[in-house]
């Protein structure tokens, strides 16, 4: 009696992990399918041949080539398109499942095609998203295979759906602007902060002291760092399918429905206390140049390549 009771619920809690599993697989194809700009939508069940049951299969990552995926923070308000406020590459190895964080100073001085020299964060007025990615791929020597897009709402949308995160804020932290009816105003504490959307923006955005950019991109990747972290943990998985619905009308990607899954699975299986996380260009490379009347940030085009390259390489090296 004893050894059938035990079957039973052992087939029974079976029964639950696979309606679980199913049910976030579910929802992490209905989100991919409502935020992809790709065509040919994943369709959530598929039939067997055998016992003709209705089942979900998740597709694992086949390739073996490293992947670089854009990110983009656009600080887009109302009809102005604005510019990209955040831009980050995270490169990712399939067989190390090892990464790379690159975050990119927005004022560096760069060739943009069919536009002559600019700051980096224009490209993204002239042209957009496809204009960014060339830019940033001709200047890293890189190819950005796949990005992703959201703007100063979805990224508090993202950090509000996952309950926040706990950030040391290294001093206090102060702005306010009229330009904005002060809707993007900052004011920080210096300690452990468990910050909101509303405040883990601001943690993202502060660039008004003599670090300016420089710590402002470091602050980026180590909150990039912490919500990633955030989104492994049970409560997040347990919640996934609310995240997924609360910040899929903010996020744009030309990843396709099956791409985004695979990279799902992947992304798992990525330790992200090993991430190796840089800023590009380092401050070995960068130069202070002057143009008109401002200052921008000046690189040797060659050499920075050459050092992305050898991060890379040597991430590979036995």
């Amino acid at each position: 009696m004893k050894k059938k009771w035990f079957k039973y619920t052992m087939l029974l809690l079976s029964l639950g992990v696979l309606g679980i599993v199913s049910y976030y697989t579910y929802a992490i194809i209905q989100f991919s399918n409502q935020i992809s700009t790709a065509s040919h939508p994943v369709q959530p069940k598929e039939t067997t041949d055998d016992a003709q049951e209705e089942v979900i299969v998740v597709p694992k990552w086949e390739g073996k080539e490293r992947v670089n995926i854009l990110l983009i923070g656009g600080d887009s308000r109302g009809d102005d398109a604005g510019r990209s406020d955040t831009m980050l590459v995270a490169s990712i190895d399939p067989v190390t499942k090892k990464a790379h964080l690159f975050s990119i100073l927005r004022d560096t001085f760069v060739d943009i095609p069919g536009h002559g020299k600019g700051r980096l964060n224009s490209a993204f007025a002239y042209g957009g998203i496809e204009l960014t990615r060339q830019t940033i791929g001709d200047l890293l020597d890189l190819p950005i295979h796949k990005y992703i897009y959201t703007d100063f709402v979805g990224f508090i949308a993202l950090v509000d759906s996952i309950g926040g995160v706990d950030i040391e804020v290294e001093k206090d932290m102060y702005y306010t602007s009229k330009a904005d009816k002060h809707m993007y105003d900052i004011d920080l504490k210096q300690g452990l902060q468990h910050l909101d959307g509303d405040m883990a923006l601001q943690y993202v955005r502060f660039r008004h002291d003599a670090k300016s950019d420089f710590a402002r991109t470091e602050r980026q990747r180590i909150l990039m760092t912490e919500v990633a972290k955030k989104m492994q943990t049970t409560g997040s998985l347990i919640k996934l399918p609310v995240i997924l619905e609360s910040i899929s009308p903010y996020i744009e990607t030309d990843l396709s429905p099956k791409e985004m899954l695979k990279l799902a699975a992947l992304g798992f299986d990525v330790n992200l206390d090993k991430i190796d996380q840089q800023q590009l260009p380092p401050f070995s490379l960068l130069t202070n140049e002057t143009v008109g009347r401002a200052q921008v940030l000046g690189v040797d085009k060659s050499k920075l390549q050459q050092y992305v390259k050898q991060l890379l390489e040597t991430e590979n090296a036995p």
